[in-house]
């Protein structure tokens, strides 16, 4: 039995052999060759021509600008543009101040873009008020309900305000810090009038800082007024109250954020028309 078992393999063998011999093996280059790929272009491409009129705007160049310029000068952009003439003309026009109000009390004012830096100097102290004007103007809620069908109302936008958040900075003559207080007009008291005289801006954080530092540490221990006892609270307000900055000099601050914040937005549609003109 096992000498039959051990032919086996043999004869196995010599069958394949013929057939190797008998049969020819294709070339290996074919199968090594890839497969076409299906194209996947768009058909509304393929079926333009190099000399075909009949061009879609994709592949049709660019003319020339009527101009001679290189620019490219769109109808939008000529829309564009005739919308920003009315606009900035509009805007020059509601425009209260030409120049900005001078702030009472002996501030200096140093405006470098939009920020803006107040500075006084009383009996060997120097106060400092800094604000920015971006993102200062509080999103307008019309809360009203929507006339009805046929009813006339009359036109008008409201009036935008500016009430940047500020920081005030007390420096004694000789001392390394700085008292530094975080200030900002509450929502629900700005523009409101009532019989006595509430405070139109708060106090929302205190800290100490290095007159010799540029940046601030947030590694100094920061007061936060929220919790604060009431006693307290009154004499930081009495105290910057006693340097000038009280509701008269809020209510100038407002006056003069608001007429910084109407001449930067007048120079940016300015630029911005300078910009999609291009010429």
């Amino acid at each position: 039995m096992l000498p039959l078992l051990r032919c086996v393999p043999r004869a196995l063998g010599s069958a394949v052999a013929g057939l190797r011999a008998t049969a020819s093996s294709p070339p290996l280059r074919p199968l090594l060759q890839p497969m076409p790929r299906p194209c996947i272009r768009p058909f509304g491409l393929l079926s333009v021509r190099a000399g075909s009129a009949r061009r879609p705007s994709l592949l049709r160049p660019r003319e020339p600008c009527a101009c001679g310029c290189s620019e490219l000068h769109t109808e939008g952009d000529k829309a564009f543009v005739e919308f920003l003439n009315d606009e900035i003309k509009e805007e020059k026009k509601i425009q209260k101040h030409k120049s900005l109000p001078k702030m009472s009390g002996g501030w200096e004012l140093e405006v470098n873009g939009t920020e803006a830096k107040l500075v006084r100097n009383v009996a060997g102290e120097k106060i400092t008020v800094t604000f920015n004007i971006n993102n200062s103007i509080p999103p307008t809620f019309d809360g009203e309900e929507e006339p009805s069908q046929g009813q006339k109302v009359e036109e008008q936008e409201p009036e935008l305000t500016s009430t940047p958040n500020f920081v005030v900075e007390v420096i004694k003559n000789g001392s390394k810090k700085a008292l530094v207080l975080d200030c900002h007009y509450p929502e629900d008291e700005v523009g409101q009038e009532e019989e006595d005289e509430s405070d139109i801006f708060s106090i929302k954080e205190v800290s100490f800082q290095s007159t010799g530092e540029s940046d601030w540490k947030d590694t100094n221990y920061t007061l936060n007024t929220d919790s604060l006892d009431w006693a307290l609270y009154d004499h930081l307000m009495d105290f910057l109250a006693d340097r000038g900055v009280d509701n008269t000099f809020a209510d100038e601050l407002v006056e003069l954020s608001t007429a910084l914040e109407h001449q930067e937005y007048i120079t940016f549609l300015e630029d911005l028309k300078g910009f999609v003109k291009s010429q």
